[in-house]
C-alpha cells in the first residue's frame, strides 16, 4: 500500500549493493567460510587475509537459490506461511532492562522480570513471537539458552532467541528436541534465528560460526544489517541502503554456500540514525521508518521476506513512546514487513515493559487492520440494503449488520470509548493506568506452564550440563 522508492530506485540501489560487494568487498572473520567463498567464485584480497570479493555472478547465483517463502508454526499448531507482500507478524524485542507502568526508573532484566513479561505477552492476541534476552542471573555464554528454556515454559508463541554464542544455538537445537517430544524440527519450526554483520562490511567470528553450526535443520535465519546513518553508514539514506543490500547479499550468499535452499530473512529494518545533536542513536525517527520501509521494498525486490522493528527512544511510557511507535509500526504494515519487532520495548531497544507491551498490542491491532482495507464489492456496496432502509430509520437491525460488522469494525476494551460519565463511574482510568490494571490481573492468576514436569527436568538437566561444560 506503501511505496518509497521507483523501480528504478530500487534497481540503482541494488546495482550499488552488487558494486560494494565486488568492487570493495566484504570482510569474513572464520577460516572455514573463508575459504568456502573462495572455493565458491569469491576472490581474495591481494593484502588483507581476511578481505574477500563477490563478483555479481555468484551473488546472482546463490541468491536464486535462497527459498522466496516458507513456513513458521507456533506450540499451538498454527501454521504461518512467510514471504514478501504477506502478512506482518508483531514480535517482542530483546533488552537488558525492565520497567513497570510509568516508573522513571528500571532494574536489569532477570528470570522473574522476563517470566512477567512472557506471562503477558502471552495472552496478547496481535503478538506472534516472543524474543530472547539476557538474564542477569545466568553467565553470558549461556543466557540464550537459559532465556530459551523460560520461554518455552510460559508461552507457546513462536520463539526468536536472542543468540550470544554459537554454542548457544547448539543447545537450543537440543532443547528444541525435548521440547517437540521427537517430533522433526524440520516439520514444527517453533523457532527462527538471526544474526547481524558488523557494519561496515565485515562479518565476525561468531555470526559466521552461528551460520555453520546450525547448518542441516532448515532453520529460517534472519540476516540483519544495523545501518547507522551518519555512523557506521553513510548518513545519506540511500547510501545506507545500498551497503545494507550489500551486507545482507552477502549474508545470503555465506547461508546458501553452507546450506542451500535455507530460508533467509531480508532485514535492514534494525536501521539506526545517528544524531549529531546528541551523539545517540535514534530508533524512533523518521528516518527511521523511511530507512525500514524501504528496506522492506529492497526485500520485496529480491523476492525475499522482511524484517524491521518499531521502537521510541524514549525512556518511560508516555506520549512520545507512542507516537513514535504507532507512527514505525503503520509505515512497517503499510509496507508489507513480514517480522516487526518491537512489542513492549522502549529506549532503543533496551528496556522492555509489560505495560506497554499491552498498549502496544492494541496499536499493532489498530495498524493491522488500518493496513488491511475494506472491500468494495456488491455485498460491501450494500446498494440493496440501503434501498431497503433509506428513509425509515437505522441500519443496526438488518441482517447485513449482524452478518459484517466484526469484520467491518475493529473492537476493543482497553482505549476509553464511552462518554465521561460511564468513564468516571469506571473508575476514571487513563490508557496507561488502564494496561497496569490488564497486567496486574494477568499476573494474579495462576501462570500457564506450557511443558510438562517431565520436559522441564530434562531441559534443566540440558541447562546445567552446558553451563559446567561452558564455565569449567
Amino acid at each position: 500500500m506503501l511505496q518509497i522508492l521507483t523501480q528504478a530506485e530500487k534497481t540503482e540501489i541494488h546495482r550499488t549493493g552488487k558494486r560494494i560487494l565486488g568492487e570493495i568487498g566484504i570482510r569474513v572473520r572464520n577460516k572455514v567460510i573463508y575459504d568456502l567463498l573462495l572455493a565458491s567464485g569469491a576472490i581474495q584480497d591481494k593484502i588483507d587475509a581476511t578481505r574477500i570479493y563477490m563478483p555479481e555472478k555468484m551473488v546472482d547465483k546463490y541468491l536464486a537459490v535462497c527459498p522466496r517463502q516458507f513456513e513458521i508454526r507456533d506450540r499451538e499448531g498454527i501454521t504461518t506461511m512467510v514471504k514478501n507482500n504477506g502478512s506482518s507478524l508483531f514480535y517482542t524485542a530483546n533488552a537488558t532492562q525492565y520497567v513497570r507502568g510509568t516508573a522513571r526508573k528500571a532494574v536489569e532484566v532477570g528470570v522473574d522480570e522476563f517470566t512477567e513479561f512472557i506471562r503477558v505477552v502471552d495472552k496478547l492476541e496481535n503478538v506472534k513471537g516472543i524474543v530472547g534476552t539476557s538474564l542477569k542471573e545466568f553467565p553470558p555464554n549461556c543466557r540464550d539458552f537459559a532465556g530459551f528454556k523460560l520461554a518455552a515454559q510460559y508461552t507457546r508463541k513462536h520463539l526468536r532467541p536472542c543468540i550470544y554464542t554459537p554454542t548457544g544455538a547448539e543447545v537450543i537445537i537440543e532443547m528444541s528436541d525435548v521440547i517437540l517430544e521427537g517430533k522433526p524440527l524440520s516439520e514444527n519450526m517453533f523457532f527462527t534465528l538471526g544474526y547481524s554483520i558488523v557494519s561496515p562490511l565485515t562479518w565476525s567470528e561468531t555470526a559466521l560460526d552461528l551460520f555453520f553450526r546450525t547448518r542441516g535443520h532448515g532453520i529460517p535465519i534472519m540476516i540483519n544489517s544495523e545501518p547507522m546513518a551518519g555512523g557506521t553508514s553513510p548518513v545519506t539514506l540511500a547510501g545506507s541502503l545500498a551497503m545494507a543490500d550489500a551486507e545482507i547479499l552477502s549474508g545470503i550468499v555465506i547461508n546458501q554456500i553452507i546450506e542451500p535452499g535455507r530460508p533467509c530473512i531480508y532485514n535492514s529494518g534494525f536501521a539506526h540514525v545517528f544524531d549529531m545533536l546528541t551523539t545517540l542513536v535514534l530508533t524512533g525517527s523518521p528516518e527511521n521508518a523511511l530507512l525500514q520501509s524501504a528496506g522492506s521494498e529492497m526485500a520485496a525486490f529480491h523476492g525475499l521476506p522482511s524484517a524491521s522493528w518499531a521502537l521510541s527512544d524514549s525512556a518511560m511510557l508516555d506520549s512520545q513512546a507512542s507516537y513514535e511507535k504507532l507512527f514505525t509500526a503503520l509505515m512497517h504494515t503499510l509496507s508489507n514487513v513480514n517480522m516487526i519487532w518491537g512489542i513492549g520495548n522502549i529506549e532503543t531497544s533496551k528496556t522492555i515493559s509489560p505495560e506497554i507491551a499491552v498498549i502496544d498490542n492494541e496499536l499493532a491491532g489498530n495498524c493491522l487492520r488500518f493496513s488491511s482495507g475494506l472491500k468494495v464489492d456488491d455485498e460491501h456496496l450494500a446498494f440493496d440494503v440501503i434501498r431497503e432502509v433509506a428513509f425509515q430509520g437505522s441500519f443496526l437491525e438488518t441482517t447485513h449488520t449482524l452478518e459484517h460488522f466484526t469484520e467491518e469494525i475493529r473492537y476493543s476494551s482497553l482505549p476509553n470509548r464511552s462518554n465521561r460519565s460511564s468513564w468516571e463511574k469506571s473508575g476514571s482510568r487513563s490508557i496507561e493506568e488502564t494496561a497496569e490494571h490488564t497486567v496486574n490481573s494477568i499476573l494474579m492468576e495462576k501462570p500457564d506452564i506450557y511443558l510438562s514436569g517431565s520436559q522441564i527436568s530434562r531441559l534443566e538437566a540440558i541447562q546445567k550440563k552446558w553451563m559446567e561444560k561452558l564455565n569449567q
